[in-house]
């Protein structure tokens, strides 16, 4: 049996040390710009699907069960071939580049895949609100719009914050199959330091110290917006 040696400092050797930082910053650009995207398209696919027209609703519906029970790795292959003939530029692979075709088509294909999870829990948030609030609401002159945007989606928020907290911290986890088409983020750059110095372990053991800390801080920000926003004596679903 071999004696192996586990070496912590082959991580900040350079250039190990450079790309790992690289690929942390890569795993947050991936996270946050998806994030945004999957919050904002999740929220208004989420209202479509309890709106009072039936074509808005089938749409919504739609989305959501294409992307929702297609598995994200499908999809992000999907993108991942259709991208150059959508955007007419070449598939690049380059360690930490931010400009290659396919650091886009993750954050697109990451985007994509977590609103359809997203408007999911929007929707079960105006599920939890009674037919007598919205009756009440109307009731005062306000459009399906107006109640919507000042009454019903407030309120609704407060109800979704803590699934969300889950949608958040699973995103940075699933940014990890970008490695599958080539971006060198977290993940793809501990396989890269592994195959350079055949030390996976310790890169291994880095990536999910990263994974763990980015984890930690995700939910303790989550928790910080959902005690800004939780409604004394309402129990989130």
């Amino acid at each position: 049996m071999l004696a192996y040696k586990f070496d912590w400092s082959v991580l900040w050797r350079q250039p190990y040390g450079e790309w790992l930082l690289g690929g942390i910053w890569l795993t947050l650009q991936l996270g946050f710009v998806a994030w945004i995207i999957a919050l904002v398209l999740g929220i208004f696919l989420g209202t479509i699907r309890v709106s009072p027209w039936p074509w808005l609703r089938f749409l919504g519906t739609l989305y959501v069960e294409v992307f929702r029970n297609v598995p994200f790795l499908v999809q992000l292959f999907f993108w991942f071939y259709a991208g150059p003939m959508l955007f007419g530029r070449e598939i690049q692979f380059k360690i930490n580049a931010i400009s290659g075709l396919n650091y886009y088509v993750a954050i697109i294909g990451l985007g994509l895949y977590t609103a359809s999870r997203v408007a999911e829990h929007v929707r079960a948030g105006f599920a939890s609100i009674g037919q007598g609030q919205y009756q009440a609401v109307l009731s005062t002159g306000m459009t399906h719009l107006q109640m919507y945007r000042y009454v019903i989606i407030p309120y609704a928020l407060r109800v979704i914050i803590p699934p969300l907290t889950t949608e958040f911290l699973t995103i940075f986890k699933n940014s990890s199959v970008a490695m599958t088409i080539g971006v060198a983020e977290t993940t793809f750059v501990s396989y890269k330091i592994d195959n350079e110095t055949f030390h996976g372990l310790e890169a291994t053991t880095g990536a999910m110290a990263v994974y763990l800390v980015l984890g930690f801080a995700v939910v303790r920000l989550m928790g910080f917006i959902e005690s800004r926003f939780r409604i004394p004596g309402l129990v989130s679903r």
